[in-house]
């Protein structure tokens, strides 16, 4: 179930707590849990409703921008029915939390096993640890480019590295990956411990701001939300690549953590 960045949000903050979609038949269930850019959504009810039952409040609840803009999102596809599917925010993604943490001996064995049986079992034979050591290698570099280096067609390599990153061993930024550090320490168990440039200190940029805004940013030497703040809206706004979304997004994320632009 896609949901836009903004609607993500907006549910996490309590904005939002229903999602329309015209399907022809459920595709998610009550308990289910999705996993986003801003944690974990849960379905909390799945309804299949006539469009004419539809109210003024069913469009606030669901970001809308009016009752009529949500029926016309709703036509432009005519087959399925139409769903309601109530939404709300379940906390922090476990995976978070989970690569941060640095396994113990035994976990290491038992990660390695894991490992060894997604080798295994692949029509491509063994790639989990030349994967995790490309993204060693390369953090903050586009998919695209590391799957060229392996040989690999870009859909497949990102669907093995989300195969990594469900075991807490990578993490996805804003512009490619980088090895948690529970990841570090399976490819230092393995290859010996190697030096790494610092870990950057602060905010990551949202993904949601979208690749063209995050190349500008870091083209001006801006990685974090600490570091946009200290630039005027109007002064990021002339960047190539930084629109009015991103723009919002990034004020949207730097509220969260108390900052904001800069005054002009």
């Amino acid at each position: 179930m896609m949901i836009r960045p903004a609607e993500l949000e907006a549910i996490r903050d309590g904005e939002i707590d229903l999602a329309f979609r015209r399907w022809n038949r459920a595709r998610v269930k009550v308990g289910t849990r999705l996993r986003t850019g801003v944690g974990l959504l849960e379905v909390t009810s799945v309804d299949a409703v006539p469009l004419s039952a539809l109210r003024a409040d069913d469009a606030r609840r669901c970001g809308a921008a009016s009752l009529a803009a949500l029926k016309e999102a709703l036509t432009v596809r005519s087959s399925g029915q139409v769903f309601r599917v109530g939404l709300r925010y379940a906390g922090p993604d476990p995976r978070e939390i989970l690569r941060e943490a640095v396994p113990t001996a035994e976990e290491l064995t038992e990660i390695r096993a894991g490992l060894d049986r997604l080798d295994a079992a692949s029509p491509i034979g063994p790639w989990t640890r030349a994967t995790l050591r490309i993204i060693d290698a390369n953090p903050e570099v586009r998919a695209p480019e590391l799957a060229a280096q392996l040989g690999r067609p870009t859909p497949e390599f990102k669907r093995d590295v989300r195969k990594l990153k469900e075991r807490g061993l990578t993490e996805s930024l804003a512009i490619g990956y980088r090895l948690s550090p529970r990841g570090e320490a399976v490819v230092d168990h393995e290859d010996g411990p190697r030096e790494r440039a610092p870990r950057r200190t602060g905010t990551p940029l949202p993904r949601s701001i979208g690749a063209p805004a995050t190349r500008a940013l870091r083209a001006v030497d801006l990685h974090t939300l600490e570091a946009v703040c200290s630039w005027t809206r109007s002064d990021l706004a002339a960047l190539h690549g930084v629109g009015p979304i991103a723009l919002d997004r990034l004020a949207a994320a730097m509220a969260d953590i108390g900052l904001g632009y800069a005054p002009d």
